[in-house]
């Protein structure tokens, strides 16, 4: 039997995570996202046809502690005193979603702020959609995330659209 991992769903999350060692901080900032308890493989930018954008908590209630789950991940780190972490994922969504995929696309930056992480995100996923479709999606979302480097620790931002299959 060819089973096809196609997602049915999809939801949007972030979070931060601050720690001593840069481990321990990427792993905070997966418990602030809620994706911790989760075996994470990243995939590129593609947002499947009849794939349904779905609240963080019905998507997390579908999915097992080890499970093995694709996501489009951005991740930043540093340990650089005030120096301000960013991440962000943007989505671009077909005009009819029934027929076409969408565009989702990552970004991580140092010293810019959430909103304007988020509006970055955005803009590519936007192009990366248009230049395939050559017209604009029905609309775009985005998910980011910002937090400023505090004294001693590291700090770790991450964003992401994790899928349900």
């Amino acid at each position: 039997m060819n089973q096809r991992l196609i997602p049915k769903k999809v939801f949007f999350t972030s979070g931060v995570g601050r720690h001593s060692e840069y481990l321990e901080s990427f792993e905070l900032a997966l418990r602030d996202a809620g994706i911790e308890k989760f075996n994470l493989v990243t995939v590129s930018s593609i947002l499947p046809p009849k794939c349904k954008i779905v609240p963080k908590e019905e998507g997390l209630h579908e999915l097992s502690p080890g499970e093995i789950v694709f996501a489009v991940l951005s991740r930043n780190a540093s340990n650089e005193q005030h120096r301000v972490v960013s991440t962000a994922v943007g989505c671009a969504i077909p005009k009819n979603p029934d027929r076409q995929h969408g565009y989702l696309s990552e970004h991580h930056s140092f010293g810019e702020s959430k909103d304007d992480a988020a509006k970055y995100a955005e803009k590519l996923a936007v192009s990366m959609y248009s230049t395939w479709t050559k017209e604009e999606p029905e609309r775009e979302t985005s998910i980011a995330r910002s937090a400023e480097v505090e004294k001693d620790t590291w700090t770790t931002v991450v964003s992401a659209a994790v899928f349900v299959l």
